[in-house]
């Protein structure tokens, strides 16, 4: 029995390393291009940053003048959309989320002013997660023109580089970028190209720039996210498959890695307490170069390789083990409450007051939540200025926020609130990330139910900035904390590259002497017969012990 199971161990680290050697590899190096890519999707921060000027006047539309009238503008617009994705082969997922959101009465969930290509618009979301934008001047519904995407793109160049004079070419309009992921309410896009290699991906529907790229960053993502996500099986038409194929690829390297700290722990013979070593005191059996890395990297760090190796399964949500992590669009709707407030419907745009004037806004911010709103005035840098007309405050209040929070959680369960001013285990930002992106201080909501909800808020403008149950927060450590090591000192740079840096570095060698090992079995497997027996005819007989090391 003993014997079986060895034998059993020994030949599936073999074999599973056979086969996954060269993912293995790809997926480290890969991995070390993530580490220092910069994202390329524009965070809000990054967005503001670069947008126009707003300097409202009288004379625009109110939000809700633009509501009312555009009723039958709308309805075609959702209609196209649903058109597009159903010819790009997505008719199933769209058809599905058409049934649920036609389930949801249909209103406003965020409302923004804004300037684009020097236009004034509106910037609509509603509560079925469908995207408008609207003429603050005649209420016309918006699509913006390959022109106006220069425009904009000629704008966002400016801010970023004003000294330099950036001669721009439109590419082409495309429906599903690769490059671009979880914005098919804002699809078809622009992509606009700088002479330096830089590429920007435009909003047809918003304007919004939504990709900002060098070539150097392209070059990080396709030899990084691309290859480490499996985004080839899209390019060729399989993106059907690509959950599973990461699903199986993690189960099959949590088991290489498994069998190989097994393998290596018990063939390690460090001597200790004058137990016997190999021959000229080795506490490794191997005497090739490349078998003796793999033993060394594997044995030391194995244990992370395991890490890495499940928390990629783990990624894939096996089994539909943990929650979403996002707030479904009932629940939204839910939380924003019933009718639109009058204010949102009377107030007219026009000059801001003198504090704000002083401060370069670049958009105006409706959010609301039951009857109460909170008009904010965004600035470049981030500051959010409250505007307070009549029947509007600052900010919401702690009654406002655990009313609307009762109406997210459906089941009126109690709900403790909490406010943080500093980041937790749970809602931090990552290293690309800055406070615009993750604001403080945040309100902290505890559910007692049994999921163990636990939401965060923004007690200024009120969004729900992330949610999470027991099973989201056991999910944020075996996949972000095993993954990523986002955690506690660690987290901190430069300690965080040392020892991503370490740790990858082991990976890599790990997986190149994979490469070597793996190739070297297949070729004595599959080398003819005759051929195998007279090369060992020509060297004599092999002593057992070597054998078993080279074999090995």
């Amino acid at each position: 029995m003993k014997k079986s199971l060895n034998w059993l161990l020994y030949e599936t680290h073999r074999w599973l390393g056979v086969v996954l050697a060269l993912f293995m590899f790809v997926w480290f190096v890969s991995g070390l291009s993530i580490m220092y890519t910069t994202p390329m999707t524009q965070t809000k921060a990054q967005q503001l940053a670069h947008a126009e000027t707003l300097q409202p006047q009288s004379g625009w539309l109110s939000l809700g003048e633009v509501w009312a009238n555009s009723v039958g503008p709308r309805k075609a617009a959702v209609a196209k959309l649903k058109a597009a994705a159903a010819a790009g082969g997505e008719a199933g997922t769209a058809t599905a989320k058409a049934k649920t959101a036609e389930e949801l009465p249909v209103n406003i969930a965020d409302a923004r002013l804004v300037r684009a290509a020097g236009d004034p618009l509106w910037l609509i979301e509603d509560t079925q997660g469908n995207r408008f934008a609207f003429s603050a001047v005649d209420g016309t519904l918006r699509e913006i023109s390959a022109e106006q995407a220069l425009q904009i793109a000629r704008h966002w160049f400016a801010a970023e580089q004003p000294e330099r004079d950036v001669k721009l070419s439109y590419l082409e309009s495309v429906d599903s970028p690769i490059i671009l992921r979880n914005q098919g309410a804002l699809r078809p896009f622009h992509k606009i190209a700088g002479d330096g290699g830089e590429e920007l991906l435009i909003s047809a529907r918003t304007g919004e720039v939504l990709h900002a790229s060098t070539r150097f960053n392209r070059g990080l993502y396709w030899v990084g996210n691309w290859i480490h996500l499996f985004k080839p099986l899209e390019a060729i038409g399989l993106g059907h498959i690509r959950h599973d194929v990461q699903l199986w690829s993690g189960l099959a390297a949590t088991i290489a890695c498994i069998t190989g700290l097994i393998i290596g722990w018990l063939r390690w013979r460090p001597g200790f307490g004058g137990k016997p070593t190999y021959s000229q005191g080795r506490t490794q059996p191997y005497r090739e170069f490349w078998f003796k890395w793999h033993f060394w990297t594997g044995l030391i760090g194995g244990s992370f390789m395991l890490g890495w190796a499940v928390s990629g399964f783990i990624d894939t949500n096996p089994g539909k083990l943990f929650s979403e992590g996002t707030v479904a669009k009932a629940e939204a709707s839910r939380y924003l409450g019933g009718e639109l407030p009058t204010v949102m419907f009377d107030w007219r745009p026009g000059p801001l007051p003198e504090t704000a004037r002083r401060t370069d806004i670049v958009e105006i911010n409706w959010r609301r939540l039951g009857n109460d709103t909170v008009l904010l005035a965004n600035a470049r840098d981030g500051q959010r200025l409250p505007q307070t007309p009549d029947g509007v405050g600052p900010r919401f209040s702690e009654a406002t926020l655990a009313a609307a929070l009762q109406r997210l959680d459906g089941a009126g369960d109690s709900v403790e609130l909490t406010v943080l001013d500093d980041y937790d285990s749970y809602y931090y930002p990552r290293h690309h990330q800055t406070q615009v992106d993750k604001p403080l201080p945040v309100v902290l909501a505890q559910f007692q139910d049994k999921a163990g909800t636990r939401v965060y808020l923004d007690p200024q403008d009120g969004r729900i900035l992330a949610k999470l149950d027991s099973s989201r927060r056991l999910y944020r450590w075996l996949y972000s904390g095993l993954h990523h090591w986002d955690f506690g000192w660690l987290y901190y740079r430069p300690i965080w590259d040392v020892w991503m840096l370490t740790w990858v570095g082991f990976g890599v060698v790990l997986g190149a002497s994979s490469l070597v090992i793996g190739w070297k079995r297949l070729k004595k497997t599959f080398a003819p017969k005759k051929r195998r027996t007279a090369k060992v005819r020509a060297a004599g007989p092999v002593p057992a012990t070597l054998a078993t090391e080279a074999a090995d």
